[in-house]
């Protein structure tokens, strides 16, 4: 399987390309990132291309992929609608549009959030926005679609957010970890399980296009010591 991966200096898109890196079914992983990870690896190539919203000059490196794993997204604290939905909405259509041209018979994976609203009615803008986002990816044509609407997400193997208080509170969570896992296994997932859920996906397909955090855990795999080990 050829992967593209957008996001992956953000902290669902580390964690998934290392998920990538790991899997034996991933024979290359192509990166498109405004500046360079510094990362290497045989599977691994990056496109430096400063701005997503215009990817023209690379559509010749685009070809031929199996699928595309879109994990690039924001916060939308002090954000308006309007700008939310430029970096939410109409940047991730644009790269989706460009895809349909380059490798159209890809699977595209797209990471929303739970609590997405496919209405696009609800009182939660960022919610709104995000369903809108959704619903016009499930009606593109490409080979197939889905939608993973992850909740809290615990980063593992090193994997750090850029956003310093996320940061504090992942620390605060990771000792009662396994017992939220327990008491409420639909509520928390880690970067492992998340990435892992997305390239099944891309390789075999699932029941529903769009996947709640039940779906998720079913699919990523996750043990006590995993965690326990992360640092």
């Amino acid at each position: 399987m050829k992967v593209l991966l957008f996001g992956a200096s953000g902290m669902v898109g580390q964690g998934v390309l290392r998920e990538c890196l790991l899997d034996s079914d991933v024979a290359r992983v192509v990166t498109v990132v405004r500046k360079t990870t510094g990362r290497k690896h045989e599977k691994l190539t990056e496109l430096v291309h400063p701005d997503l919203a215009t990817l023209a000059s690379l559509e010749g490196q685009l070809t031929g992929f199996d699928a595309c794993f879109f994990c690039t997204g924001v916060s939308v604290l002090g954000m308006t609608e309007e700008q939310y939905a430029r970096v939410t909405y109409d940047l991730t259509l644009g790269v989706a549009k460009t895809l349909l041209r380059t490798s159209p018979d890809l699977t595209f994976v797209y990471v929303s959030g739970a609590g997405t609203d496919s209405s696009e009615k609800g009182r939660r803008m960022w919610a709104r926005v995000k369903g809108r986002t959704e619903n016009a990816l499930l009606s593109m044509p490409f080979r197939a679609a889905y939608m993973l609407r992850p909740g809290l997400i615990m980063p593992l193997h090193g994997i750090r957010s850029s956003t310093r208080w996320y940061n504090a509170v992942y620390a605060a969570i990771r000792p009662i970890y396994p017992l939220l896992r327990r008491v409420a296994p639909t509520t928390i997932t880690t970067t492992e399980q998340l990435g892992q859920s997305m390239i099944a996906v891309a390789r075999n397909g699932y029941s529903t296009h769009v996947l709640e955090m039940a779906d998720i855990n079913r699919l990523g795999t996750w043990t006590p010591s995993s965690t326990a080990n992360a640092q």
